[in-house]
């Protein structure tokens, strides 16, 4: 019986919707297992720090070097633009050497000793924890990051930080993004002595979830849509042995405009708020997607101030037709609801892509359940909901009704920045947001991710899956676990443990930090 052909995976130009160029065919069941099993054989050549220090490095410099061709194949597949993907790129290779920077210090694997204690009751034996890698990780790409969350990007610099050998889905807006970066990595491996298998790379959905499934697989990094993101932390969760999905699903990304903010600086938030729902023509998961601003004078003139910018915003390109199709169909929904307009209407620019919009709503329609819950879900793309409110009330009662987000933002008046305002209002709302959000910002927007040891870029469900942040040096966390060793012979200790500390490890001993 013949067996069917392995289905093509194309290239498309999204600003036509023409295919490019074939680059790959769909991974097969046993094309899967050969490339994990290619990964799991090199996890060995990861064992020590100096080793992924060097590969991950090596892998920054290739991209570096091979900068112009990689931003013209993701442009040419994402219509992202060469300005943005140049920052793009350079945040991924500032990422894969921040990392090797951490490998370096080796904080990361959280080194306690506890030295044996007769004198306590009960008496504590000689105890020494650190973390060790988990083995294999799958990585799924991201659609609107095609080198920052894909396959150069943080999942995968921080699983080969942490000692993981890597097998990365490739999304299927950006393949021969993908190929092209992989291809840097391999090599990058093979130029420091690490076997190319330590970066594997399979193509189509069905692959993903065989991957998923895949017994060598140890834990998996996603970020995307709830849908699929969900199908594929059940699969992980099915598993005859569950693995740690670390998924990142989706985020409203709520704001709060007080009647101070508006009254001081109306302009200046309207536009702040434009520029920021329709940068990357609202494709970044941290987007403000709902904003509850003042109804009355002032958030009138915040108002204006949106309208205006929103409405000079040229019309873009999205990542494919399907994104495309869904953003429409979202906005015209919304847009059908009883008591909502629409200033700017979002939609339609052209053939080939969407104008920028937002909508506008009263907050009493909100405060209960019904069909207005529509516009407390994310739409992907260069929309946002203004939700005018008349009171603290109606904000404490629309923040009720929402899920777990990436982020909250408070724009708060001068005296409540401050805290000397007498109702307490900027300290009453952040105490409202936190438990929202995994980042929360003040006067400011939550567009950008900073790359920082003490960034989290998580959230409660549905943002994630997990209490874990994908970007920062905390995110190398994800792909370890720890583990103690009792009264193990000084001989047998691993050399993290061992007490005249070979490795200069900044490590804690007896309860105090200790430099290496």
């Amino acid at each position: 019986m013949a067996t069917a052909a392995a289905a093509p995976v194309w290239s498309v130009d999204p600003r036509t919707g023409k295919r490019r160029e074939q680059v790959a065919v769909e991974a097969t069941a046993a094309e899967v297992e050969q490339t994990v099993r290619a990964a799991h054989q090199a996890r060995t050549a990861l064992a020590g720090r100096p080793q992924r220090a060097a590969l991950l490095r090596r892998a920054a410099d290739l991209l570096d070097e091979a900068g112009e061709a990689v931003i013209e194949a993701a442009d040419a597949e994402t219509a992202l633009g060469p300005g943005r993907l140049t920052a793009e790129l350079a945040r991924t290779t500032y990422q894969l050497r921040a990392f090797a920077d951490s490998v370096d210090e080796g904080a990361f694997l959280d080194v306690r000793i506890d030295h044996a204690d007769p004198a306590l009751a009960p008496p504590r034996p000689d105890l020494r924890r650190y973390k060790i890698p988990l083995g294999t990780v799958a990585v799924y790409a991201a659609s609107n990051f095609p080198l920052a969350f894909s396959v150069p990007g943080g999942d995968t610099a921080s699983a080969l930080a942490a000692g993981c050998p890597v097998v990365v889905k490739a999304h299927p807006d950006h393949p021969a993004t993908s190929e092209l970066c992989a291809a840097l990595l391999r090599r990058a491996a093979a130029e420091t002595g690490v076997p190319e298998g330590v970066v594997g790379l399979v193509h189509g959905f069905q692959a993903g979830l065989d991957l998923v499934r895949h017994p060598l697989i140890t834990a998996a990094g996603f970020t995307g849509s709830v849908r699929g993101g969900r199908a594929l932390h059940d699969a992980a969760a099915a598993r005859p042995h569950p693995i740690p999905f670390h998924g990142e699903l989706g985020s409203l990304n709520p704001v709060v405009i007080t009647e101070a903010a508006a009254a001081e600086r109306a302009e200046q938030i309207g536009a702040g708020l434009a520029g920021s729902m329709t940068l990357g023509t609202g494709q970044f998961c941290v987007k403000p997607g709902l904003v509850l601003a003042p109804a009355g004078d002032h958030g009138d003139r915040l108002l204006k101030a949106l309208t205006d910018a929103v409405s000079n915003t040229e019309a873009g390109v999205l990542l494919d037709r399907r994104m495309r199709q869904a953003f429409l169909d979202g906005v015209s929904s919304r847009g059908r609801l009883p008591g909502v307009d629409a200033p700017v209407t979002p939609g339609a620019g052209g053939e080939h892509t969407v104008s920028a919009g937002f909508l506008t709503v009263p907050a009493a329609r909100l405060a209960a359940e019904g069909p207005h819950d529509l516009l407390l879900e994310e739409c992907f793309g260069p929309v946002t909901v203004l939700v005018r409110y008349t009171d603290d009330a109606e904000i404490a009662a629309v923040l009720a009704r929402l899920t777990g987000t990436l982020t909250a933002t408070l724009h708060l008046g001068e005296a409540e920045s401050a805290g000397t305002d007498p109702a307490g209002r900027g300290a009453r709302l952040l105490t409202d947001v936190t438990p929202l959000a995994g980042r929360v910002v003040v006067n400011g927007w939550p567009t950008g991710v900073a790359v920082a040891p003490a960034q989290h870029h998580g959230g409660p469900y549905p943002a994630t899956t997990s209490t874990a942040t994908s970007v920062g040096s905390a995110a190398v966390e994800r792909w370890l676990r720890p583990v103690v060793h009792q009264d193990t012979p000084p001989a047998l200790l691993p050399p993290e443990l061992r007490e005249d500390n070979p490795l200069g490890l900044p490590r804690r001993v007896d309860g105090r930090p200790e430099s290496g």
